[in-house]
């Protein structure tokens, strides 16, 4: 077993440490609101005052925070956690931030330090089932040092160098992204149509947005929205995929109508839903919780 420090115990990093929790390992924990290490230190967790406190001593350190202006604030202020990492430990950032802020965070640390970039897909029940999907970017002798951590936590894919976890990430959420923003669009355009939302709900099961009608249709068909991802992360990770297509001169001009929906529906008060309640700004209807 390792010790092992992780900063970050959010909607998806508390579970997710309680999960490494359980599998035996020592656990440093730190989040900026320290009420929400309490439920970890009555497990058996150590809290700890500073990032940098965190990562002394730790053989790997575990970031999972909401932004990249939060993650450059725990990593490389003052107290911390890049001056608490020295030769031979590992940094693992698990947040979707992008790979630019992944490698320019990374070239901060001291030499010896070992950085991989592994975000996660998935919601916060298969986070506290341990069944997420992790990207990883890492070199092969530091993927091997950090698999059989990341394994407690869901399946792990090796899908390149460092910088790769966070770039296909970014992939991944500009899929869930457009496809939302098309479920939403089909059932306006069909029910200005004359069509009924459960005929349309169900030919759009069958069809190339079937998965995210299957994982959504409750919501949809309740008018209820109980976050599993909040609308403001779907929202903040758009904003990534523009930003980072941009930089490598491509035009996304799906991604950008589907950033301008979730947008939209930040603007309207579903920043704390889940992200298919960007269905209903795009139907015209109020989301609840």
């Amino acid at each position: 077993m390792a010790k092992i420090a992780f900063l970050g115990l959010g909607q998806m990093g508390a579970p997710m440490a309680t999960r490494l929790l359980q599998a035996g390992h020592e656990l440093v924990v730190w989040n900026r609101t320290p009420d929400r290490a309490k439920p970890l230190a009555a497990g058996g967790a150590t809290v700890a005052g500073s990032p940098a406190e965190a990562g002394a001593g730790a053989t790997f350190a575990i970031t999972m925070v909401a932004t990249p202006e939060a993650l450059t604030e725990v990593v490389l202020s003052e107290h911390g956690l890049v001056r608490g990492l020295g030769p031979g430990q590992v940094y693992i950032d698990m947040s979707t931030v992008g790979p630019h802020t992944v490698r320019s965070i990374a070239a901060r640390f001291p030499e010896g330090v070992a950085v991989v970039d592994a975000p996660v897909r998935g919601s916060v029940s298969l986070a506290a089932e341990g069944r997420l999907e992790i990207f990883a970017g890492a070199s092969d002798k530091d993927f091997e040092r950090v698999r059989p951590i990341l394994e407690s936590l869901g399946s792990v894919v090796h899908v390149g160098g460092p910088g790769t976890g966070a770039a296909m990430k970014l992939v991944a959420n500009l899929a869930l992204g457009a496809s939302i923003a098309a479920v939403g669009e089909a059932l306006a355009l069909g029910e200005a149509l004359g069509l009924g939302r459960a005929p349309l709900l169900d030919m759009l099961e069958g069809s190339q947005l079937g998965p995210a009608v299957r994982a959504k249709r409750a919501n949809i068909e309740s008018g209820h929205y109980p976050p599993n991802f909040k609308l403001r992360h779907a929202a903040k990770d758009l904003r990534l995929v523009i930003e980072a297509a941009a930089a490598v001169d491509r035009d996304l001009k799906v991604s950008t109508a589907a950033r301008a929906w979730l947008d939209a529906a930040v603007e309207r008060g579903a920043a704390d839903l889940d992200y298919s309640a960007v269905v209903a700004t795009i139907v015209g209807e109020e989301p609840k919780t």
